[in-house]
C-alpha cells in the first residue's frame, strides 16, 4: 500500500542540515593515475633515439604497450587496495567500474605488446611470425614466465566478462581475481629483464620497483594486516538471527570496541562467518542500524548459497569483519531536500540513512507484497519520531501499486528535481529508477546510487 506519516520538516532542536564539501580526492585520484601514465611515456621517449623503418615503428609500439600494460597492472591492484581514503570518498563501486574498465584496458595493452614486438623481432631478423615467437619465448630470459603471465590476464579478463559473471558465484569470481597477483609478478620479472627501458637503467628500474613495491604493501596492510588485526581486537561474534520478510533475516553481532571501526550510516563491511561452508569467503553486507560501540546488525535477503545460509547461524559464532567500506554516505548530499528510495532488501543501507540524515527526507521503499516490506516497524517509529514522510509502494495487491516512471515519483515526492535522491535496490529497479529521476529533472550528480556488483 501507499502510506504517508506526518510529513514536513525537524522541529527547532532537530539535526541542522550543512552542506558537505566535495572531496578532490577523486580529482586527485585521476590526476595521478594520468600523471603516472604521463611519466612512462616519457621513459620512452627518452631512451628512443630514432624510428626508422616498419620494423622500428612496430617494436617502438609494442614497447609503448608494454609499459603501459605494466603500469596499468599496478593502477589495477592499487584501486583494489580498499585504501579507506579512496573507498570513503570516490565510493567501492566507482573504483570497482575504475577497475574494471582499466581491467579491459590491460589485457587490450598486454595483447597488442605481444602481437606488435612479434611482428617487428621477426622483420627485423627476417624470420617468420611463428618461428619468431618460439625464439621469444624459449630463449630470451623470464619470457616463458611473462607469456604465462599473459595468458593468466587473458583468462581472467574473459572469465570476468559480463556474460561469464553472470553465470559465477561471486566466491568464485572473487578468488579468480587472485590469479591477477600471480600474473603480475611473472609480467613483473620479465618486464625488468626484457624491457629494453630497463636494461642498464638503474633509474627506471628503481622507479619501477618503488612502484610495484609500493602497490604490494599497500594490497597487504589493507587487504590482510588490517582485517586480522581488526579481527582479533574485536572479536565479534553472532548473537541472534532474527526473520524480518519472507527470506529476510537480520542477524545481530556484539563485539569489543566496536566503535574503533568507524562505520557510518549507508557503509558495508565484509563478513567472514566462521561456520561450515561460510568461513572461506567474505561477503558484503551493510549495516541496517546505525553503530553501537556494543552491537552491530546486518539485514540480508537469501539470493544465493552464502546469503542463504545465513538465517541458520548458530548465536555464539565467530564473525570476522573487514571495512567499513563504501561512500554511500551523508556526504554525498548536496541539496537540503532528500528523497531516500529503496527496492525490496536495498532499505537496509537507506534504513541507517533516514535515522541518522540531516534535513527534510522522503523515504519511498518499493517490494513486491506488504508481506516483503522489512523493518516496517522500525522505519514507521523513525518516521514518527523525526516528523518525515515515508511511503510504501507495493506490486501487489495492483491498487496499491505506483509505476516506476517520473510521473509516478513525482506523484509520490513534490519537487521531485530539488531533492538529493539516495537510490538502493536489485540492478533492475536501480536503472529504471535512474531513468525516471532524470527524466523528472533530477541531476545526474544529485542521483546516489552504490552497487554490490563487483
Amino acid at each position: 500500500m501507499t502510506t504517508t506519516l506526518t510529513g514536513g520538516t525537524y522541529a527547532s532542536g532537530g539535526l541542522c542540515h550543512r552542506r558537505p564539501r566535495r572531496s578532490p580526492v577523486p580529482l586527485l585520484a585521476q590526476l595521478a593515475i594520468w600523471g603516472g601514465a604521463a611519466g612512462v611515456l616519457a621513459l620512452w621517449w627518452s631512451d628512443t633515439t630514432a624510428v626508422v623503418g616498419p620494423e622500428d615503428w612496430l617494436t617502438g609500439a609494442g614497447r609503448i604497450t608494454g609499459l603501459m600494460a605494466g603500469y596499468a597492472c599496478a593502477v589495477l591492484l592499487a584501486l583494489m587496495a580498499r585504501m579507506p581514503l579512496l573507498d570513503h570518498t570516490i565510493g567501492t563501486d566507482r573504483l570497482a567500474r575504475w577497475h574494471a574498465l582499466g581491467g579491459r584496458c590491460t589485457v587490450s595493452l598486454a595483447l597488442a605488446h605481444t602481437l606488435l614486438i612479434v611482428w617487428g623481432y621477426s622483420l627485423t631478423s627476417h624470420t617468420d611470425v611463428v618461428s619468431q615467437t618460439s625464439t621469444l619465448v624459449l630463449h630470451y630470459p623470464d619470457l616463458l614466465k611473462g607469456t604465462i603471465g599473459f595468458l593468466l590476464f587473458l583468462i581472467t579478463g574473459v572469465l570476468s566478462a559480463r556474460a561469464a559473471r553472470r553465470r559465477m558465484s561471486y566466491e568464485a569470481w572473487h578468488y579468480l581475481h587472485f590469479a591477477t597477483y600471480l600474473a603480475v609478478f611473472l609480467a613483473f620479472g620479465h618486464q625488468l629483464s626484457d624491457g629494453a627501458d630497463f636494461v642498464g637503467n638503474r633509474l627506471a628500474q628503481t622507479a619501477w620497483y618503488t612502484l610495484f613495491l609500493g602497490v604490494a604493501a599497500l594490497l597487504c596492510w589493507y587487504r590482510f594486516v588490517v582485517p586480522v588485526r581488526r579481527g582479533l581486537r574485536h572479536r565479534m561474534r553472532v548473537v541472534a538471527v532474527r526473520p524480518e520478510a519472507p527470506g529476510v533475516v537480520s542477524v545481530h553481532l556484539t563485539g569489543e570496541h566496536l566503535d574503533e571501526l568507524g562505520g557510518e550510516p549507508g557503509q558495508f563491511l565484509r563478513w567472514r562467518f566462521m561456520a561450515p561452508g561460510l568461513w572461506w569467503t567474505a561477503n558484503p553486507y551493510s549495516l541496517s542500524a546505525p553503530a553501537h560501540p556494543r552491537r552491530l546488525r546486518i539485514t540480508v535477503k537469501a539470493a544465493g548459497g552464502h546469503s542463504a545460509a545465513l538465517a541458520r547461524l548458530a548465536p555464539g559464532t565467530r564473525v570476522w569483519a573487514e571495512g567499513p567500506y563504501g561512500g554511500f554516505t551523508a556526504n554525498r548530499r548536496t541539496a537540503p531536500l532528500v528523497l531516500l528510495l529503496a527496492g525490496g532488501v536495498g532499505i537496509t543501507p537507506l534504513r541507517t540513512l533516514f535515522e541518522t540524515l540531516p534535513g527534510q527526507v522522503t523515504l519511498v521503499y518499493r517490494a513486491r507484497t506488504v508481506e516483503d516490506l522489512a523493518l516496517r516497524g522500525e522505519l514507521d517509529a523513525i518516521a514518527a519520531r523525526r516528523r518525515a514522510t515515508v511511503r510504501y509502494v507495493v506490486d501487489e495487491p495492483a491498487l496499491y501499486s505506483s509505476p516506476l516512471t517520473a510521473q509516478g515519483l513525482s506523484s509520490l515526492v513534490p519537487d521531485l528535481a530539488a531533492h538529493d535522491v539516495y537510490l538502493c535496490g536489485p540492478p533492475g529497479m536501480t536503472r529504471a529508477a535512474t531513468a525516471a529521476l532524470r527524466q523528472a529533472g533530477v541531476p545526474a550528480r544529485r542521483i546516489h546510487h552504490e552497487s554490490f556488483a563487483f
